[in-house]
């Protein structure tokens, strides 16, 4: 039976949606928490570092040319596509800086079940979820800088201090502690899903309610560019890694890992350092990249990855129990259920 934590990260889609809807009919109480967004994201980046341990990097060094090359496509293929696809719909200055900005944050956290769930490269998902996060210090200023520098003003420096502050130091800090202290800790640890899932939920709300004005004219073409730059990054991610000779696990799990983003990250730049409205695109991301993660999870499951010389049994790498409890198993389940049902 499913404990009480377990049952409320499997109902994050479901309260992300009721949390934007709430806040789009009554945003005046949601706008109040608008300084939080930092703090919250700050305690969900604490939260990923305490589901990591500091072997989780050892696969850098057993496995470099996959690990690189699954980096090197997500800073390289999202922040491009974003730009394509901004450009592909004129969207204005402001939407395509949150845009950009979405396609230069490192992987999100949700890609390590979803990885799981479609049969992938568990190990090498979590190595390369930590090791993009990390490198985003650098990266994302960066690379926001590269794009959208010549249209609005972007405080590289300034943004670099921040992910510092409110990604690097955060999980740097749980790693730490999970890697000395996780036993001791115990089922303490499963809290941080349930705190992860209602910090993203309130984030949402936040940025729907302060662009509750804006949402009936806008929503529409975000929604679809949202929908285009996840598709086309799962896609070209997929790609790409079987064109470069990887096998069909590790193909899959870079695929995840580059179609799926830390949308929280996006957010808290965009609005630190430009507008509410550049932060619209990471919030709407938040919920559909757990909805297409857990179809592509469902679909990739039904189709065993081997891998020469190893069994179907084996080829997965033990998955750490709070990653069970994640979201995405909620709707995997459920179209798991309804595939059952279908059977004669």
């Amino acid at each position: 039976m499913a404990t009480t934590p377990n049952r409320i990260t499997a109902l994050f889609p479901l309260l992300a949606l009721m949390g934007a809807g709430v806040a789009y009919h009554y945003p005046e109480p949601w706008v109040a928490f608008k300084s939080a967004i930092v703090p919250l994201l700050g305690l969900i980046m604490f939260g990923m570092g305490m589901t990591l341990k500091a072997n989780d990097f050892a696969l850098i060094f057993k496995q470099p040319q996959v690990v690189a090359t699954g980096i090197l496509l997500q800073f390289l293929l999202m922040p491009l596509i974003a730009w394509i696809v901004s450009h592909l719909f004129s969207l204005p200055a402001y939407l395509t800086v949150g845009m950009i900005l979405l396609g230069c944050s490192p992987g999100g956290t949700a890609s390590n079940v979803v990885c799981y769930l479609a049969r992938g490269d568990v190990a090498l998902s979590i190595t390369l979820t930590a090791a993009s996060t990390l490198l985003s210090v650098l990266a994302t200023p960066f690379l926001t800088w590269l794009y959208v520098g010549q249209q609005v003003p972007v405080p590289i420096a300034d943004m670099l201090q921040s992910i510092l502050i409110i990604v690097l130091l955060p999980v740097t800090l749980g790693v730490i502690i999970n890697t000395f202290f996780g036993q001791r800790l115990g089922r303490f640890t499963d809290v941080f899903p349930v705190i992860s899932v209602f910090a993203i939920v309130l984030i949402v709300a936040i940025i729907v309610a302060i662009n509750q004005d804006k949402l009936t004219l806008i929503a529409p073409t975000i929604a679809l560019c949202i929908l285009l730059h996840n598709g086309l990054g799962l896609a070209s991610g997929y790609g790409l890694a079987q064109a470069l000779g990887f096998n069909q696990r590790q193909a899959r799990t870079i695929a995840i890992e580059v179609g799926m983003q830390n949308s929280g990250l996006a957010v808290a730049l965009a609005l630190k350092y430009f507008t509410a409205q550049a932060a619209l695109p990471g919030a709407l991301f938040s919920i559909w990249h757990n909805l297409s993660g857990s179809l592509l999870a469902y679909y990739w499951s039904r189709r065993p990855s081997r891998v020469p010389g190893k069994s179907l049994r084996t080829e997965n790498y033990p998955l750490r129990k709070k990653a069970s409890t994640s979201s995405i198993s909620w709707l995997w389940a459920m179209l798991g259920r309804l595939s059952r049902n279908k059977r004669p």
